[in-house]
């Protein structure tokens, strides 16, 4: 298929020039969670009636998942109008309007061409290289990959580029890993290519466990052909002829996605034996790949790299010692080459628009976009792709919408459980490598939970030791031993148990625990804990001097009282309590007993006159 042809199909199936009106809908996991399987079978129910010359498609997370379910409507001058929290109910009234009449339904809106509108800001200030077809492509169609120049970046580069040229201009781009270690990538690759032996593998570390992260799950189910790709440039690289998908099974869309795309890349010949025909590559020999699924069984640790090369070798998932590294002894024993599945996304597009373009953007030491999966008490959740550089306070405010209910924003936990909690007061911090870490945080593969004035910090800090130490493999001592010691604390502390020379003992034990460790959950399970210390000490300090939890979360440190100007004396409150802590006769202000109260909120819940108070 000629440029020409291909940039046509790209019209055409991306709606930017369709021959007849499109529309699309959003079935990413957000948007079927959402409803958007009904949604689409109302749709083609109400077309088919009506015999609409409509044609109806599908796509993945459009990343405006707090708008979900999302309907995109192209019409044939190429306009593009989306819909937001489209639902069975609102279908009949946009065939009818739009599709059949051509008036947009205003009100239901989230994007459109004909005037600005509230949402475009979300998009104003990303930059979409790893999410450039994601939201826009059917991620089951081979041919709208094409048809967005897919696999023109490994057509370049097995015939005009040999293998050491290939990692050259990927370490000229400045790609770093996106897992979370920031580690450059082609400096990574030139380490595989120069390791001995004849056998190499490659791996694309998919196991994303982070609470509140779902960057690498939406890629995988918007866009899998881009990370095969991604790989494929990889393994001509570094001489790899075999190849490992490793995803979490709680995955199962992901994973029937990439089967297919791996399926349908195979038949096609961008897989396997002598791929692309007989074609000899710029090194004068026939290239090779083969490309496996495999499924992980949620263990957090597995996104740990000895761990995940374990447990493919159908070993438990536990690290070990490095040296030697997986460069030069890792998939059984072999050369090995791991990377996660943003670092791969981010390959084809480097390779067939040059690495300077990359280059070109964010800052000094951390180049190109980072991917992030806003979610918490942000009022537009949702996946965004922004240029290294930005702010925090840019992510949040501007393209995020701020914080929900118009609460204060407090801090934003990144880096999933092996990060930290940074503080609105450093919401102007640049988000690159070097400057996050300064905070304490790290980049993390690129979860951003966000957190209000509600939140209690230590709280915060409990939940993530809590999630570590469950997911700890039980190897080394201090990671096992040490954050269950670590959390015992923060429970007594969260429970108005907590002692003078409790926040001396976690000081210890962190740094005891992030010096012994052997692999990376337990040398960065702290984080949480440490960061909380540094920034929000003072409410360390309220729950064990004061019992008392400033930000009224911690149910133990919680008392209830009846504001009596307020109450009615309804009794709502006397048959909702379980314990019959609450006296008081009809129409006559009521009391709480604090012996008998067990804190369990129910008395605030019931009561619709708001004078339940905590204190």
């Amino acid at each position: 298929m000629t440029n020409t042809s291909r940039r046509e199909g790209l019209l055409v199936q991306t709606g930017l020039k369709p021959a007849r009106t499109q529309v699309v809908v959003g079935l990413g996991s957000c948007g079927i969670a959402a409803g958007g399987q009904k949604v689409r079978s109302a749709l083609s129910e109400a077309i088919e009636r009506k015999a609409l010359p409509i044609q109806l498609r599908e796509t993945g997370c459009v990343g405006m998942c707090y708008r979900e379910v999302l309907v995109d409507v192209f019409d044939p001058q190429g306009k593009r109008f989306t819909y937001g929290n489209v639902t069975p109910e609102r279908v009949e009234r946009l065939v009818t309007d739009h599709f059949e009449s051509g008036r947009p339904v205003r009100d239901w809106l989230v994007r459109s061409p004909e005037e600005p509108l509230a949402d475009d800001s979300f998009f104003a200030k990303q930059k979409r290289i790893v999410l450039r077809n994601c939201g826009i492509i059917n991620p089951e169609s081979l041919a709208e990959y094409r048809a967005r120049d897919g696999y023109q970046a490994l057509e370049k580069v097995l015939r005009q580029m040999k293998p050491e040229e290939v990692i050259q201009a990927v370490r000229d781009s400045g790609l770093r890993g996106r897992g979370g270690a920031g580690f450059p990538t082609g400096l990574k690759w030139q380490f595989a290519r120069g390791a001995k032996g004849e056998k190499k593998y490659l791996i694309c570390n998919g196991d994303e466990g982070d609470p509140g992260a779902f960057m690498d799950r939406s890629v995988l189910e918007g866009d899998p052909h881009t990370v095969i790709e991604g790989m494929l440039i990889a393994a001509y690289g570094i001489g790899a002829d075999e190849g490992y998908l490793y995803v979490r099974a709680e995955y199962p869309l992901a994973v029937r996605r990439l089967r297919k795309a791996i399926a349908d890349a195979t038949m096609a010949g961008f897989l396997g034996e002598h791929i692309l025909g007989s074609m000899l590559t710029a090194c004068g020999s026939k290239f090779s790949f083969q490309l496996h699924v495999k499924e992980g069984a949620g263990a957090f640790v597995c996104g740990e790299e000895t761990a995940l090369m374990a447990s493919i070798e159908g070993q438990r998932g536990m690290p070990r010692l490095r040296p030697p590294f997986p460069a030069t002894s890792g998939l059984w024993g072999k050369p090995t080459n791991i990377n996660n599945v943003e670092t791969y996304a981010n390959v084809p597009w480097i390779l067939l628009h040059g690495p300077q373009a990359f280059a070109d953007l964010g800052t000094q030491k951390s180049k190109g976009s980072k991917v992030f999966a806003l979610a918490g008490k942000i009022a537009r959740g949702g996946l965004v792709e922004v240029p290294m550089g930005i702010t925090i306070g840019e992510v949040i405010f501007e393209i995020g919408g701020g914080i929900k209910d118009g609460r204060a924003f407090k801090a934003v936990q990144m880096g999933g459980p092996s990060g930290g909690c940074i503080p609105a007061s450093l919401a102007d911090t640049m988000i690159d490598y070097e400057s996050v870490t300064q905070t304490g945080a790290i980049m993390g593969s690129g979860g951003m939970v966000v957190l209000d004035e509600t939140a209690c910090m230590v709280e915060i800090a409990r939940f993530f030791l809590d999630f570590t130490q469950k997911e700890s493999c039980g190897k080394c001592t201090f990671c096992r031993i040490g954050t269950k010691r670590m959390l015992e604390i923060l429970t007594r502390i969260t429970q108005g148990q907590g002692q003078e020379g409790d926040i001396e003992l976690l000081y210890d034990l962190a740094d005891k625990i992030k010096t012994s460790s052997l692999c990376g959950l337990g040398q960065t399970a702290p984080n949480p804990v440490l960061t909380t210390l540094r920034y929000f000490r003072e409410e360390y300090e309220a729950h064990i001097r004061e019992k008392r939890c400033p930000a009224h979360y911690c149910r133990k440190l919680l008392v209830y009282r009846i504001d009596s100007d307020l109450c009615t004396g309804c009794t709502a409150c006397t048959h909702a309590c379980p314990t019959q802590a609450i006296s008081g006769v009809v129409k006559q202000p009521h009391l709480i007993d604090q012996t008998r109260c067990i804190q369990c909120g129910s008395c605030v819940a019931k009561c619709r006159f708001d004078a339940v108070k905590t204190q």
